[in-house]
């Protein structure tokens, strides 16, 4: 039987490294992505205890810098067709922060760094069909706000509402993406953990400072609905990447967000809107060409 390969950004711990158990239970021979050589080589030891397929490995890279980000996809697609794609990487910063490239980093790690990885890899994914790619996703796109002129909104950082921003423009392509490859053997869906107890969560949460004034007024109200959304396992939170990828009951579906409980939500109603999906495009192509310069 033909090697099934996927491959998991952010694969090394928390959502990213259940999901990449969950896909290498199912049989697929997983690469994850981070960028600590040894939490990569824990993280094998953990993926390679539940494989059934191929053994496991890990690849280095900084995914704020889209020169590493390049150099990830060149060394993927030598390898050969590729099957499952989860761009599971995110990052939320408590203060402004601007990547090597000089770009802000939220919107670097959050959008432009799967955006660039995914194009790069349409081809070993068209290679492997059928394929899917999933993209996941974020509640705090409800906190967004909705204009993409430029990189960076107006007004002050605020790293929750500056999060979902870039997590709703990675939406919008998504959606995008997948009607651009209707038919072409390359599924996509958009996948919502729901919140987990991760490293980010667990690390960027606890100060008012991560949300707008209007939002500080009400602190103990919102840290208490932080707390609540994030004391999940990790393990649940993946479900939704995993379903994305390997459910049977998607196979030749596209543009699906998939919740929480693993099924098909509504997606946020400004993720399609023809202005925004305009601007994200517009941006992406700017900020990451295909040919580095």
């Amino acid at each position: 039987m033909d090697r099934r390969r996927a491959v998991v950004t952010a694969g090394t711990g928390g959502i990213g490294l259940e999901t990449a158990k969950g896909l290498a239970a199912q049989g697929f021979t997983v690469t994850v992505v981070g960028r600590d050589a040894q939490r990569g080589a824990r993280a094998l030891e953990r993926i390679a205890a539940v494989a059934t397929g191929g053994g496991p490995a890990f690849l280095a890279a900084d995914l704020s810098s889209l020169r590493e980000v390049r150099a990830l996809a060149a060394r993927l697609a030598a390898e050969g067709p590729l099957h499952i794609l989860v761009n599971n990487v995110g990052a939320m910063f408590p203060q402004r922060q601007r990547t090597v490239d000089g770009i802000e980093a939220g919107f670097a790690v959050n959008h432009l760094s799967p955006y660039l990885l995914t194009e790069l890899l349409l081809d070993s994914l068209r290679a492997g069909g059928p394929s899917r790619i999933v993209n996941v996703s974020s509640a705090a796109i409800r906190v967004a706000r909705r204009t993409f002129a430029a990189v960076e909104p107006p007004g002050g950082y605020y790293g929750f509402h500056w999060y979902g921003r870039a997590k709703l423009a990675n939406l919008v392509y998504t959606l995008d993406l997948a009607e651009r490859l209707r038919g072409s053997g390359v599924t996509v869906f958009a996948a919502d953990p729901g919140g987990a107890a991760t490293d980010m969560t667990d690390g960027t949460l606890t100060s008012p400072k991560v949300v707008s004034p209007p939002l500080r007024l009400l602190w103990p109200l919102v840290r208490r609905a932080f707390e609540r959304s994030t004391a999940g396992p990790a393990s649940l939170a993946a479900r939704s990447s995993v379903a994305a990828a390997t459910a049977p009951e998607f196979a030749g579906r596209t543009g699906l967000l998939i919740g929480p409980l693993a099924v098909p939500v509504p997606a946020f109603r400004g993720s399609t809107d023809p202005r925004a999906v305009a601007d994200v495009l517009r941006l992406s192509r700017e900020l990451a060409p295909l040919r580095a310069e």
